[in-house]
């Protein structure tokens, strides 16, 4: 008879707002690393910091939604839904440009997090890279004051 193993806790289930922060900010890091090895002249070679800048946008939206209530579990409900993650957000208060709330619904429109993962003959039709790192900027920027300028939290 095999033992029988206790149930490990979901990913993520346990972890802190600042230790999604932490996560969010390795991505943002590896995003702008990635960007510059990037050639303009070959839209494939900057999936991998497209990517990385749309996951780590979707880590920091986490966090604010945590921050504000929300339950790991339904978070990750919410799959890869930037559209629904970012209504969710801006209902909490987050405040942001309406250009960003834009791209932040075109990218999952036009099902980006998807086609720089599997589908190189489509990264023509994506976002400026310019403004995927706006954006990025942007959400970085206002969920980590939001955040760390509030009441504390166990980090």
């Amino acid at each position: 008879m095999a033992p029988i193993t206790e149930a490990k806790p979901y990913p993520g289930s346990q972890a802190t707002i600042g230790q999604f922060i932490g996560l969010a900010d390795e991505y943002c890091v590896a995003a702008y690393s990635l960007l510059s090895q990037s050639n303009r002249m070959s839209p494939s070679s900057s999936a991998p910091a497209r990517l990385c800048a749309i996951h780590a946008v979707e880590m920091y939206l986490n966090a604010f939604l945590i921050f504000h209530g929300m339950t790991p579990a339904a978070v990750r409900g919410l799959q890869h839904n930037l559209a629904e993650r970012t209504a969710a957000a801006t209902r909490n208060g987050l405040s942001l440009r309406s250009r960003t709330q834009a791209h932040l619904l075109r990218i999952h429109d036009q099902r980006e997090y998807l086609v720089v993962r599997y589908g190189p003959e489509q990264v023509r039709g994506l976002s400026e890279l310019n403004r995927m790192f706006a954006t990025l900027k942007e959400v970085s920027t206002k969920i980590r004051r939001a955040v760390f300028e509030s009441a504390p939290f166990s980090s």
